[in-house]
């Protein structure tokens, strides 16, 4: 596998592949993390915090805010400035919103606090598209993501478990320590992640013109396309997150711990998903085939909760839907890097705010009025929004940096021969 995916850029770096991978499998899973971790511990929140459902989904709104905006400001700074500074300023952050949060006495409190946790969570999630783009492109930039990606899917998997067991013997605050110490494990290992983005290759204008070019990758249609697909994709998941806690602890009566368990199952399709869009020929063929899945899926499963109330009719649709999440996850993240790679912070960073911005507009819906009902409501609107932007991805031209087969070298040379006309 090692040398498949080295690069001119990783050698000159001396980065070595294994440690790469985990942290940026670490980095990009501190993410989950934020959001996942704590997931058991919702339906005694409210009660904690004497509050509704929808209110303390807001924690997660909040989050995603927070991560959005994080994103937003420090891409550029990252561009500017080098990666591995905001990487450890960021941590600092969160680690302190993280510890100050378990005291929260009023949920207001709580939610102001899951801002500064996201905004301190999201150099971490960002750094890790961005960081593999400074080092890879083309194919081998998709086979690092793909293999970061299904690393990931452990990340949903083990999240929710560790979360219930943490729940049992101290609650949700225990949910927020045992956060604060994984960003202090995060920093610790951080001298030794070397800083992919040297002075040589950064952005040598003002911090001003750093965040002008947001501009430029906003108006990159191949770039929005794959960032819209991206973030249409993580709407579905967090409508999924954001009423899985109800839908199996209230719904089906599953302990703190039996949810978490389940929730590790289900996440695993994620990264099995990740890994199977790199059998594609074409890679962007994987997202629309990925987000029919999707469509197909979200409409039966639709018609099951409004008809059924059933858990393992709810599993059988729930499990392919997240498998076929994964394959989008894989095409949209490395097409997106690819396209933006010359600014890449600020281009992961747009990646980032994409998929929260969907994520932070469902994270509530779902916790109106029937959860179940809402759930399939939110999952299925954002899923033909997804399949739409699925739709344009594969009608753009094949990217050069893309060719892995004969298929794709046809249409290079194709499109060598016409220019050269």
């Amino acid at each position: 596998m090692k040398s498949k995916i080295k690069s001119p850029a990783a050698v000159s770096l001396g980065i070595h592949f294994t440690f790469f991978v985990i942290y940026m499998a670490g980095l990009s899973a501190f993410g989950s993390f934020v959001n996942d971790m704590y997931l058991p511990s919702l339906p005694s929140m409210t009660k904690f915090f004497h509050c509704s459902a929808s209110v303390v989904q807001l924690g997660l709104t909040t989050g995603m805010i927070g991560l959005a905006l994080g994103q937003l400001i420090l891409g550029p700074i990252s561009d500017k400035y080098g990666r591995k500074p905001v990487l450890i300023l960021s941590m600092i952050l969160f680690t302190i919103a993280a510890i100050v949060s378990i005291f929260s006495p009023t949920i207001n409190f709580f939610l102001i606090c899951r801002l500064f946790q996201g905004f301190g969570a999201s150099a971490g999630y960002f750094l890790a598209r961005t960081i593999p783009a400074d080092v890879y492109e083309g194919r081998p930039l998709a086979k690092t993501m793909a293999i970061i990606g299904a690393i990931n899917g452990f990340a949903p998997a083990s999240a929710p478990v560790i979360g219930g067991l943490i729940a049992i013997k101290w609650d949700w605050q225990g949910a927020f320590a045992v956060l604060a110490i994984f960003s202090i494990i995060l920093l610790l290992f951080s001298p030794k992640l070397k800083e992919t983005l040297p002075p040589s290759k950064r952005d040598n204008g003002s911090l001003l013109q750093a965040f002008g070019r947001y501009g430029t990758l906003l108006r990159n249609r191949k770039f929005m396309t794959h960032v819209l697909l991206k973030g249409a994709s993580l709407g579905i998941l967090f409508a999924y997150i954001s009423g899985a806690p109800f839908i199996y602890q209230d719904e089906f009566g599953f302990s703190k711990l039996g949810f978490g368990g389940i929730m590790g199952a289900n996440a695993l399709a994620v990264a099995a998903g990740a890994m199977i869009a790199l059998r594609f020929k074409v890679l962007k063929r994987a997202a629309l085939a990925g987000s029919i899945g999707v469509m197909i899926c979200a409409i039966i499963l639709a018609i099951f909760i409004f008809t059924l109330h059933n858990l393992w009719s709810f599993e059988v649709f729930i499990l392919p839907l997240l498998f076929c999440l994964g394959m989008n996850f894989t095409v949209s993240n490395t097409l997106s890097m690819n396209e933006g790679r010359s600014d890449a912070g600020g281009a992961s960073a747009i990646l980032g705010i994409g998929g929260y911005l969907f994520g932070a507009v469902v994270s509530p819906l779902v916790g109106k009025g029937n959860i179940m009902h809402s759930t399939a409501i939110v999952i299925l609107t954002v899923a033909f929004i997804t399949l739409i932007f699925a739709y344009f991805s594969s009608r753009l031209a094949p990217d050069p940096n893309m060719v892995d087969t004969k298929e794709n070298a046809d249409a290079e040379n194709a499109g060598h021969s016409n220019s050269s006309k």
